[in-house]
């Protein structure tokens, strides 16, 4: 039992430790805080890579190979006319004329097609050639429609390798070549195949069983001589063309909008 003096010294002592500590933050084990650090907030335009992207246009599933088939992309040339390097290209041999394995080609032609795209993509010049007179207008129409150049005409040796000489002054070549058929109208290999290949120029070619696959870059095994197949061919490219110049144009947009942001702040 306290007396009454004692009691009051007690809560002086009480209220003199609760003074010197005054549940004051030095008690507490202080927080260090770590300066921000400048973190790099993903953009959409560094979420997909379209170099590592399996198929970054869609390209694989632009047509079948019911397709192919309806546009008589499987019919070759007679088995006599036969190419040595074409067979590992063929299904087999039909009341004497080659048939061309479907299932190859529609993977040549996705590569091919993907191809064309990336090219459209970094803003490439793209040249159609064909020297079919039958075909010649659906190729230049093709071109036409979709802002590259098509070339349908005598090809002039020397257009690429010698172009300074040529044209009296420095020309931009193309950057990819795409041949609706390799063959002249004598039925030699097309002299821009030669000349692409020696200005390592990338070319895709339509590659049928008389023709040589040599000195082309980007091969598609098919038929090219039917109109439903050529038309078939410049459909595809040009939908291609399309689609990378579309996703050009989308990237370049964001980056103009991410420059004005960072202008802005």
């Amino acid at each position: 039992m306290l007396l009454k003096g004692q009691g009051q010294g007690l809560l002086r002592i009480i209220a003199n430790n609760m003074t010197k500590k005054n549940f004051s933050s030095a008690t507490a084990p202080a927080l260090e805080i770590e300066p921000k650090k400048d973190v790099e907030v993903p953009t959409k335009i560094s979420r997909i890579n379209p170099l590592t992207h399996p198929d970054y246009f869609g390209v694989g599933k632009m047509f079948t190979v019911r397709d192919l088939m309806e546009a008589r992309v499987h019919f070759g040339h007679k088995d006599g006319s036969l190419n040595d390097r074409m067979k590992p290209y063929l299904f087999g041999s039909r009341l004497n004329h080659t048939i061309f394995n479907l299932d190859i080609t529609a993977e040549h032609l996705k590569r091919a097609l993907n191809v064309t795209a990336h090219t459209a993509l970094q803003g490439g010049l793209i040249l159609f050639f064909c020297r079919s007179s039958i075909n010649a207008h659906t190729v230049e129409k093709t071109a036409k429609e979709c802002g590259e150049f098509a070339h349908t005409r005598y090809w002039r040796g020397g257009t690429f390798t010698n172009s300074k000489i040529q044209f009296k002054a420095i020309t931009r070549l193309p950057d990819l070549c795409i041949f609706l058929n390799t063959l002249n109208n004598v039925m030699l290999q097309h002299t821009a195949v030669r000349d692409a290949a020696k200005m390592n120029i990338p070319s895709i070619g339509i590659v049928d069983s008389n023709c040589s696959p040599d000195l082309i870059t980007y091969l598609v095994p098919g038929n090219d001589d039917s109109p439903a197949s050529i038309e078939l061919y410049c459909s595809l490219f040009k939908e291609a063309i399309l689609r990378g110049k579309a996703k050009r144009k989308e990237l370049l947009q964001e980056i103009e909008n991410m420059e004005k942001e960072q202008k802005d702040s």
